[in-house]
């Protein structure tokens, strides 16, 4: 089969691969080397700052020796198949970068054989970069689950980011949709590179000149909508991957109905809505010091679908506000509806110098549409807002509207977005992860 239609097969087998961002390493070039890897980043993602990336997105193969149900390369699924040499994505990833093309590597890759023999190919591809080429841009790779620890860590210090993909909430989804595959397998190539991350930090904090592993940390990937479980269930687990194995990210990515197989829901369109909901309450949960619990609870267990995370919980703690702008504390303003975290940093600069009316907080940042119905100025409200939850929920939902709803999803490699669909009635399975923290 010719490189190039390996190139069209294996490139369009990695756009369900979302967790995919070159933010976070500054890898730099040596004398005589090609390239290097800045916080500037690169392509066909998105840095943490919101620039546009540019990286070589491929699978190694996609000959996979399991058969996941909910996986457009499970074995059992009749598709084109190929496979690259190592030296192919060498001079792949080599000519693309001479011709500006790319500035890195995103390589992930189906199982194929078992995850040792996988992983080992991966580790011969990025050794022959960075050793033979003396490639210095970025690369990002996928740890096999199930590989040994040995070949983990030997990859680690090759490249910049390395992610293993949950996929499934829960131990009960993935008997079910994804039986060759166990929570064990997964968790425990994130643990160890987490570990791996903390040490290698340390012996850099002693030694300048100590070998890095994964500088710009590791990330995973949920598939939204093919399973049951609720965004609370998600979003805990997303809270304790955070806090136990040190991830930069997780990335959320709505199940693309790509199988007939009964045991998956019949979606005719990816629950993008409920995608882009669980982003803005990882964003909250990461900048914004909340917790899943702020969000969601058992009884309310999905979010709304006509207002983000953060005006919901405020409008069902309609007893926090309102809030006095020039009085009250950064941990209030941040958790307020229409203000940033750079809005509150500049009212708190701000304020020292005077008192702050509504004309400073516009010209600060501060989206009044949102937070005019949860804050006071100089212990005035703005304009005539009639302070009431009810009213308050209803102006905001009227005030929300399918067009914002769309251009504010972000970027996907999805072909199916004629329109948006509302996440789906769910039940919460008793075996979830979540007592992650203990299981290793």
């Amino acid at each position: 089969m010719e490189i190039q239609e390996k190139l069209k097969i294996l490139s369009a087998a990695a756009k369900y691969d979302v967790s995919c961002s070159s933010s976070g390493s500054n890898r730099k070039n040596t004398p005589g080397g090609l390239g290097n890897a800045s916080e500037s980043g690169i392509c066909h993602s998105f840095a943490a700052d919101g620039r546009c990336i540019s990286l070589l997105k491929i699978l190694m193969t996609n000959y996979c020796c399991y058969d996941c149900a909910y996986c457009v390369n499970r074995f059992s699924n009749d598709l084109p198949r190929a496979m690259f040499t190592p030296d192919e994505i060498v001079s792949l990833t080599i000519n693309f970068y001479k011709r500006n093309y790319i500035e890195g590597l995103f390589l992930s890759s189906a199982v194929y054989k078992n995850p040792n023999y996988t992983m080992e190919l991966l580790i011969e591809i990025v050794s022959k970069l960075r050793k033979k080429e003396n490639f210095n841009g970025y690369i990002h790779i996928k740890a096999i689950p199930g590989a040994d620890s040995a070949l983990i860590k030997k990859a680690g210090e090759l490249v910049d980011r390395m992610s293993v993909n949950i996929e499934l909430p829960s131990s009960s989804s993935l008997k079910l949709l994804a039986p060759q595959k166990t929570k064990e397998n997964i968790l425990k190539p994130m643990s160890y590179i987490g570990s791996q991350i903390n040490a290698s930090k340390y012996e850099k904090g002693i030694y300048r000149n100590a070998p890095s592993f994964v500088p710009a940390g590791q990330s995973s990937q949920l598939i939204i909508g093919a399973t049951p479980e609720s965004d609370f269930q998600i979003l805990r687990l997303s809270e304790k991957l955070y806090k136990n194995f040190g991830l930069k990210r997780v990335y959320y990515s709505a199940y693309v109905p790509v199988s007939n197989n009964p045991k998956l829901p019949a979606l005719n369109n990816p629950p993008l809505l409920r995608e882009h909901r669980l982003y803005q309450a990882d964003w909250l949960l990461r900048f914004y010091d909340f917790s899943s619990e702020d969000l969601l609870n058992e009884k309310n267990p999905n979010f709304d679908t006509h207002l983000d995370p953060k005006t919901d919980w405020a409008i069902r703690n309609i007893d926090k506000f309102p809030i006095e702008i020039n009085k009250a504390s950064t941990r209030e303003l941040m958790k307020t509806p229409g203000i940033g975290v750079r809005s509150v940093r500049k009212i708190a600069s701000a304020r020292r110098v005077r008192s702050l009316d509504f004309d400073d907080l516009r010209k600060l940042g501060v989206v009044l549409k949102r937070a005019q119905y949860f804050i006071t100025c100089k212990g005035k409200y703005y304009g005539s807002v009639s302070f009431n939850d009810q009213l308050i929920k209803e102006t905001l939902k009227n005030n929300v509207n399918s067009k914002f709803i769309y251009n504010s999803i972000p970027s996907t490699n999805y072909e199916q977005l004629s329109f948006l669909t509302s996440p789906p009635s769910v039940y919460i399975p008793s075996d979830s992860y979540t007592s992650i923290s203990g299981e290793l």
